[in-house]
């Protein structure tokens, strides 16, 4: 597994103090060019549409909020530090990350539908952005090996979930928690990329975000939203359309609105 950044890392320490200030945070990031920049690109994108321009770093983590930043800064991480290779062969990158987007707004969608608040909704973005990236190492290190999971998954009419047990002997949710515990990724984002697949067993403080995840992700699947190599996902159980307090008609309502937003949201893959 590669490091996370330092910057990212202090990020990530900072943001986690429930005392932090947009100067502290401020502090941090100017040490880092790099990640000034895509937090200036991300507050004067399309996505936020301000229609005036922001070129104080302070500023723009004030509009943005101290748990954007953060998600911003570990997205890009993940995407710059995992995504690199360029030989994967049982997955297309464009695809997975078009379903992880997809995944992401959708869960955001359906927090903004049932009312949690706004400064939340990012958490539910981030989330369901990242929820896959277990299987990002499988692809890269295991190429040839994954690329004929996927082909068995499609082939035998299951899950990737289950094909990755049977012919690797490792899912994707186990290849995840190995991430979230190198870089510390405790929290709604670290329990989706772990427990997306096992939410009936899970019982931890984050089952809001994490149902969330698996609905969206259920979603995207269904509605053949990029390629996360899994055609044929399992069925999801009524627990958490009873924990939400809503069902599935709630996906016609935000479609149109998710359909518009993952092409804004694409700004996160272009940072």
């Amino acid at each position: 597994m590669p490091s996370l950044p330092t910057t990212v890392a202090k990020v990530l320490e900072v943001c986690n103090n429930p005392q932090t200030s947009p100067a502290d945070l401020n502090h941090v990031i100017s040490l880092d060019p790099v990640l000034v920049g895509r937090v200036l690109k991300l507050i004067n994108s399309a996505y936020y549409g301000l229609g005036q321009q922001v070129t104080n770093l302070v500023r723009a983590i004030i509009m943005l909020g101290i748990n954007t930043v953060k998600n911003l800064a570990l997205s890009t991480a993940v995407m710059g530090n995992l995504s690199s290779k360029k030989d994967f062969q049982g997955l297309n990158m464009e695809g997975f990350w078009r379903h992880s987007l997809c995944v992401g707004v959708a869960a955001k969608n359906l927090a903004k539908q049932r009312g949690i608040d706004t400064k939340q909704q990012e958490e539910y973005f981030t989330a369901g952005l990242l929820h896959d990236i277990g299987k990002i190492p499988l692809n890269a290190v295991l190429s040839k090996e994954y690329m004929l999971t996927v082909s068995a998954a499609d082939r035998e009419r299951v899950s990737l979930f289950r094909a990755e047990e049977k012919n690797l002997g490792m899912n994707h949710n186990a290849a995840g928690a190995m991430i979230v515990k190198a870089w510390r990724l405790e929290g709604p984002v670290g329990e989706a990329v772990i427990h997306h697949h096992a939410y009936t067993e899970y019982s931890g403080p984050h089952t809001d975000i994490l149902f969330s995840v698996a609905a969206a992700n259920r979603f995207a699947s269904i509605m053949e939203v990029g390629f996360s190599g899994d055609r044929y996902p399992e069925k999801m159980d009524n627990l958490i359309w009873e924990t939400l307090g809503t069902g599935w008609d709630v996906f016609d309502k935000i479609e149109t609105t998710v359909n518009e937003e993952i092409e804004k949201a694409k700004i996160f893959l272009r940072l």
